[in-house]
């Protein structure tokens, strides 16, 4: 302790934050078993056992959260989660600093944007009555689309906002990996004469498979989360039916209709499936010889 005791004082705002913002807010997870009310208290509301998660798995909007939730998180796994693995090997190949340190730049901006200013750039390129597109679309003879009221248009929209905001931020961790990998090895499969490509499939990729397993493992623990605001933002009632997801129903019956015990047995039942991901993808890819989150 004495000897790194500069670097355990770096860790330590990190570790203040978790134990402050993930791990103390956990012991009022126990309202999940109890009939919670505020007048009474965490200590003194009655407990009710498993009765909360009963309600919640027979309610027969269970099955349309759960398919909407797991439809958008499975569309971003698909879509999103390669693209920047495929932008960083793009970038890796530019050999102008100048030019990729301006591309990194451009394709860093959009995740500073909060999705409120996202959301408002989607109602004004997509919507029907003046949005860009639909104009450019009339203007070309065709009919206009409505982009922001049907159902078939939704979760393809959110999947494109996620990879228009995050696409470019998530190629950091994976530049840096890249940066780790002995350049010998691209001189040596050179002089083989293996082409840029071969190169990339050969030392590129292999040298960061270890960090593209790793998040991949963290991303499948929160599969369940599909963001709040973003969904909130665009739904509106024409497209309820896809858009209804496990944080808008939390935020509906327990903000607005104070339903606390209820809806954290909702959030609960989010977490435990994320907790049996995550363990059970770091068994998986310590099975196939890679190293895994822990």
């Amino acid at each position: 302790m004495n000897r790194d005791k500069y670097l355990y004082l770096l860790v330590l705002p990190g570790l203040l934050y978790f134990l402050i913002f993930k791990y103390y807010p956990m012991w009022g997870l126990i309202i999940a078993f109890q009939e919670y009310s505020p007048y009474m208290g965490v200590f003194k509301s009655a407990w009710v056992g498993l009765e909360n998660f009963e309600r919640f798995f027979n309610n027969p909007d269970f099955l349309l959260l759960f398919r909407n939730t797991m439809m958008i998180s499975l569309l971003s796994l698909v879509f999103f989660f390669p693209l920047p693995i495929l932008l960083s090997l793009c970038m890796n190949e530019v050999s102008n600093k100048y030019f990729k340190r301006t591309i990194q730049s451009i394709v860093y901006l959009p995740h500073f944007l909060s999705w409120v200013i996202i959301a408002g750039i989607t109602f004004l390129l997509l919507s029907q009555s003046n949005g860009i597109i639909n104009m450019l679309l009339q203007y070309a003879g065709f009919s206009k689309i409505d982009f922001l009221t049907n159902e078939k248009y939704f979760w393809g929209m959110l999947t494109g906002q996620n990879i228009w905001k995050d696409t470019g931020w998530g190629t950091i961790i994976f530049l840096a990996a890249m940066t780790g990998i002995d350049t010998q090895l691209y001189e040596a499969a050179r002089i083989d004469g293996a082409t840029r490509i071969r190169q990339i499939w050969h030392i590129t990729l292999p040298g960061i498979r270890n960090v593209i397993v790793i998040l991949l493992i963290l991303r499948l623990g929160h599969i369940m989360d599909v963001g709040f605001e973003q969904v909130f933002l665009m739904t509106n009632g024409a497209v309820a039916n896809v858009s209804d997801v496990f944080e808008t129903y939390v935020y509906r019956n327990g903000i607005q209709q104070g339903q606390f015990s209820y809806t954290t047995a909702a959030g609960l039942f989010k977490s435990v499936i994320g907790l049996v991901l995550v363990v059970g993808s770091n068994w998986l890819a310590k099975r196939f010889g890679e190293e895994g989150v822990y």
